[in-house]
């Protein structure tokens, strides 16, 4: 079942990312998030560091955020038929 939490953006535009969720995707203080906009709304991702994906580099972020854009195209075609 999908986790579902609620945050406020504060007058600075910052936002809490709630405990449950930092622990379950091993969101840590100074990580990187991506903001990758959808047809369907905001998909966040956190962007690892180097050390954790050993042979890649930051241009492998772009190849991530092609795939989710086409999984979620493929899914939007699935859900019309």
């Amino acid at each position: 079942m999908a986790m579902t939490e609620t945050s406020t953006v504060t007058s600075k535009s910052m936002v809490n990312i709630p405990a449950s969720i930092r622990k379950k995707y091993g969101i840590h203080k100074g990580d990187k998030l991506a903001f990758v906009e959808t047809d369907h709304g905001l998909t966040i991702i956190r962007i690892p560091p180097l050390t954790e994906i050993y042979g890649s580099g930051v241009h492998e972020r772009h190849k991530i955020i092609q795939a989710i854009r086409e999984l979620e195209a493929e899914h939007r075609g699935e859900a019309q038929e």
